[in-house]
């Protein structure tokens, strides 16, 4: 019987219809896929069900009670529970604070701070998550927190929980204790609504699945068994796509970036290599292994120890971002949200505010040239969005990545660039898009260091991969002689770390 409905689900906003007459069911104790490319719908038909947005049309029921939301509260209050891609935790508290807030043991007023932690630690242990519950939220790595929202949701008891991507920032230690509680939390009757890119998990984890594209229900499947990830795929994006990483042999020039003996505090081993004109150099290893503080490192935006960075020949400055991006190094990084997007403003802003200085002279802001400018990025790298002026927040992730390629694409003189995590939570479509840009650029011999997790993504792209562990160069590989157990190999600290991958 259904537990959890969508009935005839439809929303707009101004130039777009993101939602049309959506409607599915899911039984109780069932783990629901739902697919579909970034801006097929998926986000605003997981707002709708969090409270966070109203449907123009339709309704949600859940066990047989239509549901009328006002607030996130009443969505709550209804026992469900939203875990978002973009996390939602109070970075300056601690995560037993993050855990319990709002509900806080204590008596009039007076939180008993012992006594939460112990609840806490307690609670933490019986679901398997290794987090220290004094620990402040900011001091934690993307994984750990994502750990933290995840529990959270466990703790609560939701009758309903929305997994956005819950996997993106996860080890895969981690993810087999995220696959471990859904299990138990199936077995309890809890509907689990989850949503993601990675058809392994989709297979393993689903009873039914739902696929969205261009706000319209493009298939639903029943039983997940009963399909293929090729159909599946074609569902999503209205079109084959036989080779997702279309890799292709290209020339390549002289060293375009040098790195010598470069170490910092979260780097102490001195690393080297270099990356030649039109390649694209893959860096793999497992969460800590020191991929994105190397990135950081290069770019200036963490403090350099030792070492020196070159490009074409001429010595970068150390400690220095802006140093870099006039050398003609750009870096994507890995946490769009913080890192990399502006919040709060345009697409328009988010795309020129790197190169305004190029036609602003004296400060003076060039509305004509900053339009023509995210017009321009917006058709080549294939935005969606109704309007230059949209809020890039309100954009995908495949989108704001987009964006974030156009603002230094736009940029004079990149030499190199540097990205990290491409394509996290980004769909198949827009996957293809952004490594057909890779090698677009890197065939007119920019030089590309593309840091990732999955290892199928690094080696499908790649001329040449660097394998990291524990702060350290593990091996350097050429492409034909890659091989995922070598890589793996390479990665892990020693034979006992086996349960890691």
């Amino acid at each position: 019987m259904a537990f959890l409905e969508f009935q005839s689900i439809s929303k707009g906003y101004p130039g777009v219809q993101a939602l049309s007459d959506i409607s599915f069911s899911v039984e109780k104790g069932a783990v629901h896929g739902l697919m579909g490319e970034n801006g097929a719908g998926k986000s605003t038909l997981i707002r709708i069900l969090s409270g966070d947005q109203s449907a123009d049309t339709g309704s949600i029921t859940i066990d047989g009670v239509e549901q009328h939301y006002r607030s996130v509260r009443d969505a709550f209050d209804a026992g469900v529970i939203v875990i978002h891609q973009e996390l939602q935790l109070v970075p300056e508290l601690t995560v037993a604070e993050n855990l319990w807030l709002g509900r806080f043991p204590g008596k009039a007023g007076v939180i008993d701070s012992r006594t939460l932690i112990e609840i806490v630690r307690t609670k933490l242990q019986e679901i398997g998550i290794d987090v220290d519950p004094t620990a402040k939220v900011s001091t934690l790595s993307i994984g750990a927190r994502q750990m933290v929202e995840i529990a959270k949701a466990v703790m609560l008891e939701a009758r309903v929980i929305a997994l956005d991507e819950p996997t993106s920032s996860l080890s895969s230690r981690e993810s087999e204790i995220l696959f471990s509680l859904i299990e138990r939390l199936k077995a309890r009757g809890t509907v689990i609504l989850y949503v993601s890119h990675r058809l392994d998990e989709i297979f393993r984890l689903c009873d039914s699945l739902t696929v969205l594209r261009d706000g319209k229900l493009a298939a639903h499947h029943p039983d997940v068994t009963q399909t293929t990830r090729d159909q599946i795929i074609a569902e999503m994006v209205g079109r084959e796509i036989s080779n997702i990483w279309g890799w292709r042999e290209r020339p390549l020039g002289e060293a375009r970036l040098e790195v010598k003996n470069l170490s910092g505090p979260k780097l102490p081993s001195p690393i080297g290599f270099s990356v030649r004109k039109g390649e694209i150099l893959g860096f793999f290893g497992l969460i800590g292994a020191g991929r994105s503080e190397m990135a950081r490192l290069l770019y200036g935006a963490d403090h350099r120890h030792h070492g020196s960075v070159s490009i074409d020949g001429v010595a970068v400055s150390p400690n220095n971002p802006k140093a870099a991006i006039n050398a003609g190094m750009v870096l994507c990084p890995e946490d769009r949200k913080f890192d990399g997007i502006v919040q709060g403003r345009s697409i328009e802003e988010n795309i020129a505010i790197s190169s305004r200085r190029h036609f602003s002279p004296f400060g003076i802001l060039n509305p004509k040239k900053e339009a023509a400018l995210a017009e321009q990025f917006i058709a080549k790298l294939r935005v969606r969005t109704p309007s230059r002026k949209q809020d890039i927040i309100n954009l995908s992730g495949g989108n704001q990545q987009k964006v974030i390629l156009g603002r230094w694409l736009s940029e004079q003189g990149v030499k190199v660039l540097v990205i990290d995590e491409p394509t996290r939570g980004i769909d198949v479509g827009a996957k293809s898009e952004i490594y057909e840009i890779l090698y677009e650029l890197a065939a007119g011999g920019m030089a590309i260091i593309v840091i990732s997790s999955e290892l199928p993504e690094v080696m499908g792209i790649s001329d040449r991969i660097m394998v990291m562990c524990q702060g350290r160069v593990a091996a350097d590989i050429n492409r034909s002689d890659f091989n995922e157990r070598t890589i793996l190999t390479a990665a892990l600290p020693d034979k006992n770390a086996a349960g890691t991958i």
